[in-house]
Parts: C-alpha cells; structure tokens; sequence
C-alpha cells in the first residue's frame, strides 16, 4: 500500500489492516519453514507494509497527544 492511501484512512480501519499484515506476514514464515514460497520477495513487502501502518498510527498518537497537552497546561 502506499503511504497517501494510508494516511487516508481511519485509525481503527488501520488498527485492523495491521492485524491483517502481521497474521498474512506469519502465514508466509510458516511456508517459508514448511514449503518453499513462491515470491520470497513478499515477506519484505509485508514487512515494509507493517512499519508503514505502524509509522502512521505513532504520527497520531503523537498529534493527539500534542493537541492534549496545552490543554492540560492551560488548567495548571
């Protein structure tokens, strides 16, 4: 996936899509062991499509947290 595409979509829709990645990533490791892939290339794909959805959902939690934290500041 590309990162527009992600970037367009909705945090708990990226919650589930990381999900996906991560049991499709363990599904290619196990025929990685039991039987040989037919592209070994997806095994990095997958993995790069992981740290993509996983830089996205830190960006929020950081912009969410710096939203948050004037507002806290300003109560003290």
């Amino acid at each position: 996936m590309k990162i527009k595409q992600l970037k367009q979509m909705e945090t708990e829709h990226l919650h589930h899509e990381l999900k996906e990645k991560q049991k499709h990533l363990f599904d290619l490791r196990t025929q990685a062991i039991t039987e040989k892939l037919e592209d070994p290339s997806q095994l990095h794909k997958t993995r790069l499509d992981i740290a993509r959805v996983k830089t996205i959902l830190r960006q929020r939690e950081i912009e969410t947290a710096a939203k948050a934290k004037p507002e806290t500041a300003s109560k003290k």
